[in-house]
């Protein structure tokens, strides 16, 4: 349960001011809301699956010290990417707009293709490293993508009430704190143990 809570957590402030909130946002202005949330989802769901290997493979194969200050370390570095930002460009926009077809295979291709090195999916994998057992991996998996599916969906409805004015500072500065304070603990962790 604590690997689900933490991931969960972790990604939802991830996923904050990401570019696929922004996505979300200009596909919910297309498409009805419920088959945007499918699209995602099921993207979500693939590529989080996908990470959570990858991150059970390093954890089975590196010590546990080593993996959580390299956690700590990736958790200050996405801490960075946050305040950097993330922007949806004009092409990225153009596409959201001219999406034709199903729209939730329409959406879940482009955020399935959005997440691929992402720094979610990044994190993703730190967490799945960082937590051992089926058990545990399941709730990085589960976690992980409701965390991102609710992040997404927080954007969306937040997007038809506010319009386009979405306090950016306020969340980019936020997640950035958040992925700060999570480092540290992982650092403060893996360099006790």
């Amino acid at each position: 349960m604590s690997a689900f809570l933490i991931s969960l957590a972790v990604i939802f402030v991830a996923e904050l001011g990401d570019k696929s909130q922004l996505m979300a946002m200009t596909f919910a202005t297309r498409f009805r809301v419920l088959p945007v949330l499918a699209g995602i989802t099921a993207a979500t769901a693939i590529v989080h699956l996908a990470s959570v290997a990858v991150g059970a493979a390093l954890g089975a194969a590196l010590p546990t010290g080593p993996i959580t200050i390299a956690a700590g370390l990736a958790f200050l570095g996405f801490a960075a990417w946050t305040l950097r930002g993330d922007e949806l460009d004009d092409t990225e926009r153009a596409k959201a707009r001219r999406a034709t077809g199903s729209a939730i295979l329409a959406v879940g291709a482009a955020f399935f293709l959005a997440e691929l090195g992402d720094k979610t999916m990044l994190a993703t994998v730190t967490l799945a490293a960082d937590h051992g057992g089926l058990v545990a991996l399941t709730g990085v998996w589960a976690g992980s993508t409701l965390g991102m599916v609710a992040a997404d969906a927080l954007a969306i409805g937040v997007g038809h009430l506010l319009g386009r004015n979405l306090p950016e500072r306020i969340i980019k500065y936020g997640a950035a704190a958040g992925f700060a304070a999570f480092g540290a603990l992982l650092l403060v962790e893996g360099l006790t143990a």
